[in-house]
């Protein structure tokens, strides 16, 4: 899980191709190099696959690392993480990797015993994670199936399925964000953490190509009826 909670640090006010170029970066300067033909005999390599492979030194010496450990993030600098292109989530990166490696190697695991309020004060006490990071960090490693990491992609979907009252609310408060998770746990129970991420990537402009035709139409004109109420709250707040 700490590969999980590191890469959400990093995701803060962040698009998601960078993201990946950061973590790329992350991996390529203290992870250990992956080789992908280590332990496995050149003649049964050079198929590996089933596909013949006719340079097998080329192949492997295209760079694939895993992730750093806590101890390694731990001893790097500010200084060279913020080279890497972590901006200020450099001091989060160190400050949380010198924080777990206090709490000792089993710690982050040991949350997938806790009840999920439990598990999001523990990692909000971190550096750097505030609600959201805490509970996309729950749900991706740490088996609290019921939590939904909310952002307004998350707001605009409840709005739309679920509650139009809530395009009343004029910013993602504590409260609003109590309300759309309440939603969503109302509506998909047990696994609602799991049915929010397959909702919000059929928001993605990739994979609107795979959702029916109707369902497509619906959301454009959806979006177009949002925009138009967003314009008349600022126009009537100026008046």
């Amino acid at each position: 899980p700490h590969e999980c909670l590191f890469s959400f640090i990093c995701s803060s006010n962040n698009n998601i191709g960078r993201i990946g170029g950061i973590l790329q970066s992350l991996r390529a300067r203290y992870g250990p190099r992956i080789s992908l033909y280590e332990g496995i005999d050149t003649a049964d390599a050079a198929t590996f696959g089933g596909d013949e492979i006719t340079d097998l030194q080329a192949v492997d010496d295209e760079a694939f690392f895993a992730f750093p450990s806590v101890e390694t993030l731990a001893e790097a600098s500010e200084e060279e993480l913020r080279g890497l292109g972590l901006g200020y989530r450099a001091d989060f990166i160190r400050q949380t990797a010198l924080a777990l490696r206090q709490k000792g190697d089993g710690w982050l695991c040991s949350l997938r015993e806790e009840d999920v309020d439990t598990v999001r004060e523990e990692l909000c006490a971190l550096r750097g994670v505030g609600p959201k990071v805490a509970d996309c960090v729950a749900l991706f490693s740490l088996d609290q199936v019921e939590t939904v990491p909310v952002d307004t992609h998350v707001w605009d979907i409840a709005c739309r399925e679920f509650d139009p009252s809530l395009r009343e609310c004029l910013s993602l408060t504590p409260n609003v964000y109590a309300r759309v998770g309440a939603l969503f746990r109302s509506r998909f129970g047990t696994y609602s953490g799991w049915a929010h991420q397959l909702l919000f990537a059929a928001e993605l402009p990739q994979f609107r190509s795979r959702l029916p035709a109707d369902m497509v139409e619906e959301m454009a004109e959806w979006r177009v009826e949002e925009r138009a109420a967003k314009q008349r709250s600022k126009e009537a707040a100026t008046a």
